[in-house]
């Protein structure tokens, strides 16, 4: 600070000091990284309320890596080491995380299944195209949900000749190559739903590896408002899903369905806490036109999950994913 004299008034200079500016930013960037990375590696300690904020940034957890690109551009731009050096603590646990969704996923063995999920939409306007479509996975099993008339009969006559094998339930059904026993609803209706609403299905598989307990489901929708993440439904009737798996007495178990949820969202713990989910590809599945998240899902038990991936869009606003269940 420097005075100087002038006809009787005394007038302050401040001198700026060099770079102090910058390290101020500097160390404001690393606080965004450390804050960063403890949500991505603590994302459990979150509570849920108000508005169920955990489940919310479950929701979009995977996308925490864009930040981290983000920030790193700036710390770059900005020539900061503090904040560079901080990055590497948000860096090091999204690849941790996330890092082997990148992978390929590895050969599948003899002992496996081809499996599609696919929510085809009750606003399909071709569903006789979307059947084609499934058809070229060459799947052992097609799960699909948002079945209703007149397009669940299209999808039955589309499917027939490469499907001879199926149940529909409600508005879920499943189509297979191989037999099919034990057909039944699997109550997961909320308790605040008071109308006609049949979402789950279960039946047994005759595979050519032995019998396999599959499971079709489509949860409750969620909604993302002001008051945040509006998922009591989806919740409640994760958890009578859960209830049901957990019961099965058939192995393996493969659980197919759009279940408006990642596998990260605490609310679906109820099944990722008893079912294994596949360690390579993000396949975010909707919405088609810009996928955002992956919800809907392969999960099994007695049996691993290998490379998840999406099938090209088709008449829905979900893209189909695929993905091969080696049993055990």
């Amino acid at each position: 600070m420097v005075e100087r004299a002038d006809s009787g008034a005394v007038a302050v200079e401040t001198s700026v000091v060099p770079g102090v500016g910058k390290r101020r930013r500097g160390w404001v960037l690393a606080g965004f990284a450390v804050v960063l990375g403890g949500v991505l590696g603590f994302h459990r300690l979150v509570p849920n309320w108000p508005g169920r904020l955990g489940s919310l940034i479950e929701s979009f957890l995977p996308w925490g890596g864009v930040l981290v690109v983000v920030l790193l551009i700036v710390a770059l731009v900005r020539r900061s080491a503090v904040a560079f050096l901080a990055l590497l603590l948000p860096a090091g646990v999204w690849v941790d995380t996330f890092g082997g969704l990148l992978l390929p996923g590895e050969e599948g063995g003899g002992r496996e299944l081809v499996v599609v999920q696919h929510n085809v939409s009750d606003e399909n306007r071709d569903p006789a195209g979307t059947a084609r479509a499934l058809v070229e996975s060459e799947a052992d099993l097609v799960a699909l949900e948002e079945l209703v008339d007149p397009q669940a009969a299209a999808y039955e006559k589309a499917l027939a000749a490469d499907y001879p094998h199926h149940v529909v339930r409600g508005t879920v059904g499943l189509w297979s190559k191989h037999p099919l026993s034990g057909e039944q609803v699997v109550d997961i209706k909320p308790r605040s739903i008071e109308e006609g609403w049949s979402r789950g299905l279960r039946a047994v598989v005759r595979s050519p590896y032995g019998d396999v307990a599959a499971y079709v489901a489509h949860l409750p929708s969620v909604r993302v408002g002001v008051g945040g993440l509006a998922s009591q439904r989806r919740d409640e009737s994760a958890a009578l899903l859960g209830r049901a798996i957990a019961g099965e007495s058939v192995e393996p178990v493969i659980l197919l369905g759009d279940l408006n949820g990642v596998v990260e969202d605490r609310g679906l713990r109820p099944l990722t806490s008893q079912l294994a989910f596949a360690e390579s590809g993000f396949a975010f599945s909707f919405p088609a036109a810009f996928p955002l998240a992956r919800i809907d899902q392969v999960m099994a038990r007695s049996a691993a999950v290998g490379h998840i991936r999406t099938l090209p869009a088709t008449g829905s606003d979900h893209l189909p994913v695929v993905a091969r269940v080696t049993l055990e």
